[in-house]
């Protein structure tokens, strides 16, 4: 096993720089997601530490050693791409050693590697069939056992489960998960999916436009987010937004609401008079009544999805507004609610998306 070391790495494909000097430390063992839109840079990074496109400038060090200049197959990774790319004329135990057996590995050697990456993935009955034959779950195990035979230092990821439907992705969310328990080994996976991020990482970066915003565990950048970037794109569904305006002293004006106001200690630094905006997560409303300011809302859409609801609605300022709904989950599109932010939920950032303390 090794870990991974960025320092300063830039990427440019002609004068179009993507890439802004990333630094960062993955520990050996570790499993850390890259997270972002899509063209933050998140698969171009993880390309650069396979070794697939070349550094601009910087360094990159697997386990130590410094691998600019070292070629994919000497870097002591594997990666596990979107597509599965099996070979369809062989069976799947053929898929699975083939690299092995083309690089002059021990016969028997490649055969113990193809049967543990079977054990640990429960492919053994499926060895002699052709992907053809295979679900797009069963393709992504064999996809996912030819980089486990190769016993790599470190296993990159790139968006594996895009092209699977919503309860194979489920499946195979817990299926890396153990894999990564078992093996103990390095992993570095991309997604654009941050509840398979939340799902599987140790920690989280959060790429924007070729950019590390944030990198902590799941639940600090959940609750402790460094500006509306990650708050907003750290959570499903996302954080609610509501433009406002400080009065001094801690109070702040909600734009448009009809006088609407809340009293946050975070809002002392502001100005009377300057712009602001206030955050809350869908399940923090409480019932109206019952926080530090009300809201009223005109619902759009109510999605009932059994043990949780909610309500897709409108403020009297337009402003869209999801709300995860408790009391009100018997709301339906077209009714009006009522709710009530409690401050000590509530988030405040200034007019350049930076979060106040």
């Amino acid at each position: 096993m090794a870990g991974v070391t960025l320092r300063g790495v830039r990427k440019a494909f002609g004068p179009l720089q993507t890439i802004h000097g990333v630094d960062l430390d993955v520990g050996d063992g570790e499993f850390v997601v890259f997270v972002g839109p899509s063209g933050c840079g998140k698969s171009t990074l993880l390309r650069m530490i396979a070794g697939l496109e070349d550094v601009t400038a910087g360094e990159i060090a697997i386990g130590g050693r410094v691998v600019n200049d070292v070629e994919p197959a000497d870097r002591g990774t594997a990666m596990v791409f979107q597509s599965y790319a099996l070979y369809p004329h062989m069976t799947v135990g053929q898929n699975l050693s083939f690299g092995l057996r083309m690089n002059g590995n021990p016969t028997a050697d490649t055969e113990r590697r193809v049967a543990e990456a079977a054990r640990i993935l429960q492919i053994g009955p499926l060895l002699d069939r052709r992907p053809k034959a295979l679900s797009g779950g069963q393709r992504q195990r064999v996809a996912i056992g030819r980089a486990i035979v190769r016993e790599p230092e470190v296993f990159l990821f790139d968006e594996p489960l895009s092209n699977l439907d919503a309860e194979l992705r489920v499946q195979m969310r817990v299926e890396i998960a153990r894999l990564h328990g078992e093996l103990g080994t390095t992993m570095v996976y991309v997604t654009h999916d941050q509840t398979e991020a939340m799902t599987l990482a140790d920690r989280i970066v959060v790429l924007r436009a070729g950019r590390v915003e944030q990198v902590g565990r799941p639940l600090d950048l959940y609750d402790d987010p460094v500006n509306q970037f990650v708050a907003g794109f750290i959570g499903s569904p996302r954080m609610n937004f509501l433009a406002a305006e400080s009065l001094g002293g801690g109070r702040v004006r909600l734009t448009g609401q009809g006088g609407v106001e809340i009293a946050l200690p975070v809002g002392r630094g502001l100005a009377a008079g300057q712009k602001a905006v206030l955050g809350i997560r869908p399940e923090h409303f409480e019932a109206a009544g019952q926080g530090d300011c009300d809201l009223a809302l005109v619902v759009d859409v109510a999605e009932h999805l059994g043990a949780t609801s909610y309500l897709y609605a409108n403020t009297k300022a337009g402003e869209p507004v999801v709300v995860q709904a408790g009391a009100a989950r018997s709301a339906q599109a077209g009714g009006r609610v009522a709710v009530s932010i409690p401050a000590g939920r509530a988030y405040l950032f200034d007019p350049d998306g930076l979060r106040l303390a």
